[in-house]
């Protein structure tokens, strides 16, 4: 537990860096950004009774005095350059080693031990608990695999719980910094500094999954470029929500590919299935899921609605109706569903009838099991009343919030 608790806050200080614009976005591999993450957490720890301001000024005269060859000689004393044994498993947590991009490796003939491990958080596992789920229950099928047969979910269920784990710890240190919107926002140029440097932090922040899936024989071209659109889907999240917050406008553009990009995490899991298979990729497959992908992430924002309005995260109704105005958004989502169903339609067609008929059954279930009125294709779709003012939602809601808790007590 203090391991999690000890990540949570450096991804939190990494959140906060990166929204005051302390970030390099040039330093390679981020590396440094986790480094004064960790510097700043020990700067806070309480020592003696040395003030904040007092450590400061101790640092700064001291670094005034050290170089590299004083370093050099403290790392000789301090012994830190002894080489582990094979059997040592323990970690400093407060070394850094933390969501570490992976460097070293030890390979046996059929087992694979990481020296630097990276962790995730209980609240990321709870969270990807109900994608892994859906996606045994929807995806499976594409795949030969029987979801009534034990053996064969908990035979993957390692790989694709960590990785989809992994890849919500990181959508909740990005979810944060979307949080983080002052009132006076600094310039558009300041803005895109600390966009790339999120970027640049996220995209460290997944190297250790990277080098596990490689060295798990997992790794491929078309898997590393989806993982490479989660850092998109997330630097457009924070650019879109927070020029949302400034009411300044954004580009149909960018919402369109955001929402395309977001059920990258699928895609993920799907072409990982097709390696630990040892299938080739089906890319008519492919393309029918990302269509239906791309309708499910639209009904899910249509149900989710007002709660992403409260936490200023990425719907597309919210981008909508902020491009088109309120009299327009519905429309224009109404017509854009409408081209995404007939793709779907078309795709379904060229899909084995038994195949698209199982898939067809699944998601009528699923829709019925998330007690959506929306769905696609078989279902009805139903746009929820706009919100006009967001900020007067918030605190609205906000004080309903705060009534309610009055009245429990």
């Amino acid at each position: 537990m203090e391991a999690l608790l000890q990540l949570e806050k450096v991804q939190r200080v990494l959140s906060l860096m990166g929204s005051r614009g302390l970030s390099d976005p040039t330093a390679d591999g981020g590396g440094g950004d986790r480094f004064l993450a960790h510097f700043l957490l020990f700067l806070v720890q309480p020592f003696d009774s040395l003030t904040v301001e007092k450590k400061i000024l101790l640092v700064s005269e001291l670094l005034r005095e050290v170089n590299s060859g004083t370093l050099e000689e403290v790392q000789h004393l301090a012994n830190l350059e002894v080489t582990k044994g094979e059997d040592e498993t323990d970690q400093d947590i407060s070394s850094g080693h933390l969501l570490r991009p992976t460097k070293k490796f030890k390979m046996n003939t059929d087992k694979l031990t990481i020296q630097d491990v990276p962790m995730i958080g209980f609240d990321a596992m709870t969270r990807a608990n109900s994608t892994l789920e859906d996606f045994f229950r929807s995806y499976f099928i594409f795949h030969g695999l029987d979801i009534d047969k034990p053996q064969a979910v908990f035979k993957f269920l390692p790989f694709l719980s960590f990785t989809e784990s992994y890849i919500y710890q990181l959508d909740a240190s990005n979810e944060d910094s979307l949080l983080l919107v002052p009132d006076n926002y600094p310039s558009a140029v300041l803005e895109r500094k600390k966009i790339a440097s999120t970027e640049a932090s996220l995209s460290d922040m997944l190297d250790p999954l990277d080098n596990l899936l490689q060295c798990q024989g997992l790794m491929t071209d078309q898997l590393r470029n989806e993982l490479k659109s989660g850092i998109q889907y997330w630097s457009l999240e924070r650019k879109l929500c927070q020029a949302l917050s400034r009411n300044d406008k954004i580009s149909i553009e960018d919402v369109m590919k955001a929402i395309h990009l977001k059920s990258f995490d699928y895609r993920v899991l799907n072409l990982m299935m097709y390696q630990l298979t040892g299938q080739q990729v089906n890319e008519l497959h492919m393309e029918f899921l990302s269509v239906s992908e791309f309708l499910v992430e639209i009904s899910d924002d249509l149900y989710d609605y007002e709660d992403d309005v409260i936490n200023n995260t990425f719907n597309i109704l919210r981008m909508f109706t902020a491009i088109y105005g309120p009299l327009d958004a519905p429309k224009m989502l109404a017509k854009c569903i409408g081209e995404a169903e007939e793709k779907y339609e078309s795709f379904s067609k060229k899909l084995d009838p038994s195949l698209s008929g199982s898939y067809w059954r699944r998601c009528e279930e699923a829709t019925r099991e998330g007690g959506k009125i929306s769905g696609h294709t078989y279902g009805t779709w139903n746009i929820p009343p706009l919100i006009r003012d967001e900020e007067s939602f918030r605190r609205d809601r906000m004080k309903k919030d705060d009534d309610s808790a009055v009245t429990i007590r």
